[in-house]
């Protein structure tokens, strides 16, 4: 096998001449970031919306709270591995929580709608870095699980009207290239 070419056996580089172990590192790198940025994004819609008693916002309690675990498993894996955060923490934590307040001052729907665009996008992220991943079972097993819980977040965004929110269309093609583009940057800065 030639240099950049992709073996079945083992995780493939992030990008040409990048070697397997800091292929795995931009993976967790960017994983964590997502996985905090999510956390913001849910504690900005729940500074807006936390009063309420509706099942929308029992359901944004929920996904936090599932969202908080993943973090603390990305956290874990960021310390056992030694890898370096991505130094875009700091605008993470101001965009994903303006993002996730602007999107509940429009609503609970437009707030759902933020959960489904986000959630679309970290669906195939996840998905794609699994058939990467048959060299670490471990993370590939943790990226599934979680993936898993991404997919019942956007499953229940649309449950509770995300598709009903106004200018549904644009503001849930806005966040997708907003999660794009944090997720082109995490993996390097």
């Amino acid at each position: 096998m030639g240099p950049g070419m992709i073996s079945k056996r083992g995780p493939r580089p992030a990008a040409p001449g990048v070697g397997a172990a800091d292929g795995i590192a931009a993976m967790i790198r960017v994983d964590h970031a997502g996985e905090y940025g999510a956390v913001r994004i849910y504690e900005g819609q729940l500074a807006v919306l936390g009063r309420r008693k509706t099942g929308t916002v029992e359901a944004i309690r929920h996904m936090a709270e599932q969202e908080r675990e993943h973090l603390k498993r990305f956290d874990a894996l960021v310390n056992e591995r030694r890898v370096r955060p991505t130094a875009l923490q700091p605008l993470w934590q101001v965009a994903g929580f303006a993002l996730g307040a602007a999107t509940a001052l429009m609503g609970e729907k437009a707030a759902m709608a933020c959960t489904e665009a986000v959630e679309e996008v970290i669906d195939q992220h996840y998905a794609e870095q699994v058939t990467r991943l048959d060299g670490d079972p471990a993370l590939r097993e943790t990226v599934e699980s979680f993936r898993a819980d991404e997919i019942a977040h956007r499953d229940k965004a649309i449950a509770y009207g995300s598709v009903e929110a106004p200018g549904h269309s644009l503001l849930t093609a806005a966040i997708k290239a907003g999660c794009r583009m944090a997720i082109a940057l995490s993996t390097r800065i």
